[in-house]
Parts: structure tokens; sequence; C-alpha cells
């Protein structure tokens, strides 16, 4: 009987590993996109999405059929990061992000799912979601125009980096609102596609690197150092994430009929990620995340074994080891970010914005009022706090005033829950 179960056994093996493949295609372009911008290796990115959706995986008794990787909401503090401190330091900060996820996995734990909500409600983490999309628009426009991402230089000119730029946005919107199939999945890898294409006969792209790069490499781990200057700032930034985990995992269990907030349980599922993030993080790669256009292809391939995503792992952690992608990633036109960015760092905002819409508060009444509106001056404008060496400025004040006000501002009558 086992000799007749082999071929069928294998050949679900054979399924499982292609279906992961495609996984891992659905991924790629999102996940290397953030190094990319960020001056992060994409190498080793890759390994650390593999290693961390393993160790995701591992925490959750391999129940939860997502894949983790690269997460959009830490672009803006590690841009400012490394500038400001470099990347092993920024690498600090990071890493403390995903310990911030390990205690909240305890708080719920100990007091259930909704001390998440209670501590960050719609009107905190809606804001705090849009000021990480709105101060990257500079950024975006700089890199679209062909100049650096501060300004500083004009790497393209002008008038070339525009036709480059906007063609790679009109392709990345209009695969996202007309493809069909697993093409819908993948437009900002299209987008990156055509854009790099259109940018070749501009004489935009130089090889030499990939000639120069082995074929086989170990990618450039970089170990973090200590810095508490980055670890109060970027800290705060994890409110966001946490609560798009919450959602992530909702929706995912909506899909393939299980309520994985009971088992494994959303406790496990924010341990899990909170340590994928510190793992990537101690190895120079960016926080992980669950990832919706994974959870997308999910739903079409109706595909719920969540081992299809340990090979998604796998090979996300083979093709680390490829050094000529790594080179032939680094020579994507600034103008071709750009583009992607214009409409990346947008849908940041706007997700922010539908976090508000959706939770229906009435944003003019006072008490909101104050915290949506402080959290997005503070952020936006810049505002910085410092006593001695203690410094939280832009993002990360932003978090920590909309937390610390939503547990101080006294609630009117009519937002007061049941027992309060």
């Amino acid at each position: 009987m086992s000799q007749s179960n082999a071929p069928s056994e294998y050949a679900f093996r054979v399924k499982d590993s292609i279906v992961g493949a495609q996984m891992m295609f659905v991924a790629f372009g999102a996940l290397v996109l953030v190094p990319l911008l960020t001056g992060l290796d994409p190498n080793v990115a890759l390994f650390t999405a593999g290693a961390g959706t393993l160790v995701f995986q591992a925490v959750t008794r391999r129940m939860v059929p997502v894949f983790l990787a690269s997460s959009f909401a830490f672009i803006a503090p590690i841009i400012y990061g490394v500038q400001t401190w470099g990347i092993p330091g920024t690498l600090c900060g990071l890493a403390a992000a995903g310990l911030v996820y390990v205690l909240l996995s305890l708080g719920i734990r100990l007091f259930g799912s909704g001390f998440l909500h209670r501590i960050l409600p719609a009107v905190v983490v809606g804001p705090v979601i849009m000021v990480i999309g709105l101060i990257l628009a500079p950024v975006a426009v700089y890199m679209a125009i062909g100049k650096t991402g501060d300004g500083s230089a004009v790497l393209v000119p002008q008038n070339q980096a525009l036709v480059v730029s906007m063609i790679t946005l009109l392709t990345t919107m209009f695969v996202s609102l007309l493809a069909r199939g697993m093409l819908r999945l993948i437009p900002i890898l299209l987008g990156i596609l055509v854009g790099y294409v259109v940018s070749i006969p501009m004489g935009l792209i130089d090889l030499s690197p990939v000639r120069e790069a082995a074929w086989v490499a170990v990618p450039h781990f970089v170990l973090p150092e200590w810095n508490l200057e980055a670890v109060l700032f970027i800290v705060p930034v994890a409110i966001a994430p946490a609560i798009e985990h919450f959602g992530d995992i909702l929706a995912i269990g909506g899909i393939t009929g299980r309520d994985y907030l009971k088992d494994p349980g959303i406790h496990r599922t924010m341990l899990g990620d909170g340590l994928a993030t510190s793992l990537a993080s101690c190895l120079g790669g960016p926080p992980n995340t669950t990832y919706s256009e994974v959870t997308g292809a999910v739903t079409l391939t109706r595909v719920f074994n969540p081992g299809v995503m340990t090979w998604a792992a796998l090979f996300a952690i083979a093709l680390a080891f490829i050094g000529k992608l790594g080179a032939l990633l680094q020579t994507i036109p600034v103008p071709v970010m750009g583009g992607i960015m214009l409409l990346l760092f947008g849908a940041i905002t706007v997700v922010g914005l539908n976090t508000l819409v959706r939770a229906g508060e009435d944003l003019t009444e006072p008490r909101n009022l104050s915290i949506v509106a402080l959290i997005l001056v503070f952020g936006i404008g810049g505002m910085s706090f410092s006593l001695g060496k203690f410094a939280l400025g832009g993002i990360g004040l932003a978090g920590v005033s909309g937390v610390v006000l939503n547990l101080v501002l006294p609630r009117t009558r009519k937002e007061q829950q049941p027992g309060e």
C-alpha cells in the first residue's frame, strides 16, 4: 500500500512546490522593492523573507497559509535611519520593533484580542498610517523626475525621467485595474519590468555590475549595532503594522474558512511575525509582514495547504544566493522606482484614510479631532522632542502621542464601553 501511494504523494509534493514558486513570484516585486528603496540588500531581504516565513510557521505549528516579506510601513523610518545612523544603527531600531510585536502577543495572551484595539484604535492607527505615506511623497516625486531621494542631485535628465516614471506608473495602475488572474497580483513587478525595458534604449541601464557579479554568492548580511535613538524613533512605527497583522489574519481565515484567531491564536501569529521581524533585522533585512498579494493568490488557486508557503520560503532563500540577481536588481533606474513610489506611497495614505472611514468614528468630536490632528501635524510637520540624549520625532513622536492621547483623554458617555 505504501508503494502504491508513493507516486501520488510525489505528484502532490511536486504540485505544492510549483504552487509555492508561484507564490514567491507574486511576492517578489514588493519584496525586493523595499530594500531597493531603502539601501538594504535585496538578496538579504529574500533570505530573511524565507527564513522569517519558516519561523512564523514553526511558531504557528504550520497552520496558517501566509508568506512574510518586506513591510512597506517601515520604508520612511528606514530611509531616515540609514541617513542618520547608518544601516547597523537602523537595524537595531527595527529589531526592537519586532520585540514590540512579541510584547503585544503577550498582552493578547493575557488580556484577550480586545486589548490590542483598546490601546490602538482606528483613530490612532489610521492617521499613523497616513503619516507614513504622506511624509514619503517628496521622495517619490524627486525620484520620479530623476533626482536622488532628497532632491540634492540630478541622476537622470528630467524629460527622460518623466517618460520612464509615467510609463512605469501607468503600467502598474492599468495592471492592477484591468488584469485578470495571477497577473493582477503582480502590478509592481510588471510595472518595474516595463519601466526597465523602456529605460534600455535611453541608455539608463548599466549591466557591467551584473557581468562582474558571481552566479552564486552569500548575501551581504549586516549585524545591528546598539542605538537608543534609532530604537525610540522606529519602535512606535510598529503600531500600524501590528493592527494590519490582525486584519490580514482575519482575511486569510475568511478565505480558508478557519478561525485562526482561536487556533493557533492571534497571540501566536503576532509572536511569529515579531520574531520574523527581529530575525530579519538582525541579519540586515527589512522587517517582515504578512503579504496581502499572497493572500490574493491563495484565493485564486484555492490551495490552502500551509506547506505551499514552506516551498515559497525555500525558493526565496535559494534566490538569495544568486549573486547576479541582486546585481541586476541594483541596475533598476531611479525613475522606474519613482514611478512605483508615486502610487505606492499614495496607496499607503489611502489605507490609513480607509481605516478611519471603516471605523465610522465622528472625527469632528473634540477627542477624536485632537488625536487625529496632532498625529498628522506632528508626523508630517516633523515635530521633534529632545531631552539630553533622548530624542523623539517624526513618525515615532506621532505614534507615541496618539497612543498616549487615546489613553489619557476622557471619553464622552456615548463613547464609553459597558463596564467603563
